[in-house]
């Protein structure tokens, strides 16, 4: 089995307008990345459209058609302060699901050894009833609930390396045992959450903060002693990363001093979990990383190390 990579053009039409660092070009850079001759083995798929009932497992039916309506056919409509849909947003968040949820199904299904879903919108700051932080739908939770419904997973870990802490995955997993959610992430920094004494009702919420200026080693020693062995205990069925490369030295919308070399790291830890309970099998999906040179190298390196794994 080979690394699956999903992706669709229809991800480039979600455009918040002109300065906006969540940008289509975000895809073209991590496209260009994986035409490097490295990645001729990389099994490709265009991501399927996500279906209504998808999504409502993690998020209300009323909201659900409250975006839909809300959605323009022209111009731009403002959710918040910086997450704003466009006449392509709602294609682009549909597919982002339906890619999530197609990774799954290649994955649990023994068809891929692991996948990675370069879409956008990202999810993990989506709560169960509020789209924030450039996010509408939460992709990870929703790709977590796929699996528990149609797969019988019983066990899900979401590890989240984004810089910024994911509160809408904690939000919809904090009182449920059977998913463990993990973040390492910058505090103080957007959104607010992600203190290490958020646990969840059953313990099954992981948070390591970092300060601004930590680097790879910080990052690494939160990994080994944090959330690593807390992950490996939970023996889950299968790993979801929420893959946010904006903790990148160069980013500009953090401090962490991380590079490529972390990244891959951190993928070969998060398999090491995998290949112990669950079959290998990982799902991993993009969430953030604005400076597109970054991005680019650090989802190679990424990709590189899923596709080490793969046989």
């Amino acid at each position: 089995m080979s690394t699956l990579f999903i992706t669709h053009p229809v991800a480039r039409g979600h455009d918040m307008g002109p300065g906006h660092p969540e940008q289509p070009a975000r895809l073209r850079a991590i496209e260009q990345a994986l035409e490097h001759e490295r990645f001729q083995l990389l099994a490709r798929e265009q991501a399927a459209r996500g279906e209504a009932a998808q999504v409502i497992r993690c998020h209300p039916e009323a909201y659900f058609r409250s975006l839909e309506e809300a959605a323009p056919g022209a111009g731009v409509v403002h959710l918040d302060g910086d997450t704003s849909m466009g006449p392509g947003t709602w294609e682009a968040a549909m597919h982002a699901v339906g890619a999530a949820c197609q990774a799954v199904d290649e994955v649990m299904g023994k068809r891929a050894a692991n996948a990675f879903v370069a879409m956008r919108p990202p999810g993990h700051h989506a709560e169960t009833s509020t789209p924030m932080g450039f996010c509408f739908f939460n992709n990870a939770a929703i790709a977590a609930r796929h699996a528990q419904a149609v797969h019988g997973a019983q066990r899900i870990a979401i590890m989240d390396f984004d810089v910024h802490h994911g509160n809408g995955t904690q939000d919809i997993f904090w009182a449920d045992k059977s998913v463990m959610y993990a973040s390492t992430h910058q505090m103080p920094l957007y959104p607010g959450t992600g203190a290490r004494g958020e646990c969840g009702e059953h313990d099954t919420i992981v948070n390591a903060p970092m300060p601004a200026g930590a680097d790879g080693v910080v990052f690494r020693e939160a990994m080994e002693s944090v959330v690593l062995p807390r992950l490996a205990a939970f023996r889950p069925d299968l790993v979801i990363v929420s893959a946010g490369f904006d903790a990148h030295r160069r980013d500009p919308l953090a401090q962490i001093n991380l590079n490529e070399d972390d990244f891959a790291w951190a993928t070969g830890k998060l398999m090491d979990v995998a290949e112990a309970s669950a079959g290998g099998r990982v799902v991993s999906l993009l969430e953030g990383g604005y400076d597109l040179d970054a991005l680019g190298r650090s989802v190679a390196a990424h990709v590189a190390a899923l596709m080490g794994r793969a046989c």
